[in-house]
């Protein structure tokens, strides 16, 4: 403790008015970075860049690995300049499953908030299915989408039937677009949404269903979308989406997604039984339009 206390004084000795306001601008630029990707995706990528940082210093300092030590000294130049021109779209990717490495799927509501707000989206989705108003609701997860929040009107409001009912309510100035729910609050409306880009989507598609498969896409996020035409509930997810649900089958869905147990293996397996009959053997997943 004695030599700890003295190393601490020594370091402050040697501070002057330079060094602190050096500290200062170094933690100032730190912090406006930090405060830029808040709430967006690059935040998910930034947690990667670091989890990537923290284990080349642990396995070349730390254990003093000398081979793994020469190869990284001998590479690392070339790989700074190949990998992110060559592998941009795949090092996104893996960024950001590593930066989501360890963290919780929920959404950070507790638990007396989350019931109301699935039974919200079910039964506002249900009635909007009924009167074949469009609507398209996206839940944000870990991705933050504050980027695509801020092309919206902002509202900061609790998650109810009549709020979402009002929003797309046909000819309203906040029909057209997205709504944005993270955790027990809508957080904007009217928020554009990037299409998707799979080739293999279908050409009959509207401009809310390929712009749900579009934000699944880029995110981890949950989109739920009702057709103006047919009055359909779907559901997309990582740029798949699962069509024709009905109130009880979407519940379910939005309860695996808010509060998902024992990861995401037991919902894709019950998205994979057809409705109407108790899970079997061989069962596959319903094509997309089924």
């Amino acid at each position: 403790m004695a030599e700890l206390l003295e190393e601490i004084t020594f370091i402050f000795s040697r501070l002057d008015w330079l060094s602190v306001l050096d500290i200062l601008l170094v933690a100032l630029v730190i912090y406006s970075l930090l405060a830029l990707v808040r709430g967006t995706q690059a935040v998910v990528l930034l947690r990667g860049i670091i989890l990537v940082v923290l284990m080349v210093v642990l396995l070349s300092s730390i254990l003093q690995l000398r081979a793994f030590t020469w190869l990284l000294r001998n590479t690392l130049p070339a790989l700074l300049l190949s990998i992110p021109v060559i592998f941009a779209p795949e090092l996104r990717r893996a960024l950001e499953r590593l930066g989501r490495a360890g963290t919780g799927l929920t959404l950070g509501a507790r638990e007396a908030e989350i019931e109301p707000v699935i039974e919200a989206i079910k039964d506002a989705a249900v009635r909007l299915s009924e009167r074949r108003h469009g609507a398209l609701i996206v839940i944000e997860r870990q991705v933050g989408l504050k980027n695509y929040a801020d092309t919206g009107v902002a509202l900061d409001a609790a998650v109810t039937v009549e709020l979402l009912m009002q929003v797309f309510y046909p000819n309203t100035p906040l029909h057209d677009g997205a709504v944005i729910i993270k955790g027990a609050r809508v957080v904007a409306a009217a928020c554009i949404m990037p299409l998707t880009s799979g080739e293999t989507t279908d050409k009959q598609m509207g401009l809310r269903h390929r712009a749900a498969l579009g934000i699944t896409e880029v995110s981890d996020a949950v989109a739920v979308v009702i057709s103006e035409e047919t009055g359909a509930i779907s559901v997309a997810h990582n740029g798949r989406m699962i069509q024709r649900l009905d109130a009880p089958r979407l519940r379910h869905i939005l309860a695996a997604f808010y509060r998902p147990r024992g990861g995401g293996n037991n919902l894709v397996n019950w998205l994979r039984r057809p409705f109407g009959r108790p899970p079997q053997d061989g069962d596959g997943p319903r094509p997309m339009g089924e």
